[in-house]
């Protein structure tokens, strides 16, 4: 494990009057691709939501490069984090360039040539300099989401959350989108925090795993995809990695 860059620490998740998940406990190293895993409706996107600072958790700490969510802190956490949303949430009037350039615009204080230059190198990043002047609409859904993450970085963040990624991409589509987060982490160092239930990325990128479970309102395992995939002795997580096989596992409170 390295250094530390988030930290949750006996978290109840949720939203007010509606507790998902209780007591979750776990750290992000730098550098590090973290999955948070489980079906649908557990909570994994709403620990997420907690962790970019949308919502607040219902109980216990949350510290993200060492600082909580408030409102004396929420400046400069969101420098320090980028988000790329399951749709790619791009705005539909502007060019794929003029996405990106949109957090420079309001943050950073790059002249005009100098944020249309950066945002052309993450595009070039992400394997889409010839799309610069396309619109959303014209470009593919998995470029969208090529799109979405190089502004998720274009304020240099320490983390980057993606929600999804792979979410409704063909598999050849969704294995490249893999390549390009693994390759964004040995250029770059960031620490990727995602969220999905597609086993083939799971395995192919992620060094550890948080997995939740809605029933028992708990974060049940936590580990690497292998260790969880062979030696887990909870039922429900064996089944989950074995699509729905679970030999010799019994399911633990």
């Amino acid at each position: 494990m390295g250094e530390e860059i988030i930290s949750l620490k006996n978290v109840d998740a949720g939203y007010p009057g509606a507790t998902i998940l209780k007591d979750v406990t776990f750290s992000v190293s730098k550098g590090e691709i973290f999955i948070l895993l489980g079906r649908s409706g557990c909570g994994k996107s709403t620990v997420m939501k907690h962790m970019i600072g949308l919502n607040p958790v219902l109980g216990g700490e949350l510290s993200v490069a060492g600082m909580q969510w408030g409102r004396k802190t929420r400046a400069a956490l969101c420098r320090k984090i980028g988000v790329m949303f399951q749709s790619g949430a791009l705005f539909g009037s502007m060019t794929c360039l003029e996405n990106v350039m949109l957090p420079l615009e309001e943050f950073s204080r790059l002249d005009a040539d100098g944020r249309a230059d950066k945002a052309m190198g993450l595009l070039a990043d992400v394997g889409l300099a010839d799309a610069a002047g396309k619109l959303p609409n014209e470009i593919s859904g998995g470029m969208k989401k090529r799109v979405a993450i190089a502004r998720a970085m274009a304020l240099d963040p320490e983390v980057v959350f993606l929600d999804e990624p792979s979410a409704g991409l063909d598999p050849i589509t969704s294995s490249a989108l893999d390549d390009l987060i693994l390759e964004l982490r040995a250029s770059r160092g960031t620490t990727f925090v995602v969220v999905t239930h597609e086993l083939p990325s799971i395995f192919k990128i992620a060094d550890r795993c948080a997995m939740f479970d809605k029933a028992r309102q708990a974060m049940i395992a936590l580990g690497t995809p292998r260790e969880l995939a062979e030696s887990s002795k909870d039922v429900f997580v064996r089944r989950f990695f074995g699509r729905g096989e679970a030999k010799g596992a019994t399911q633990t409170a």
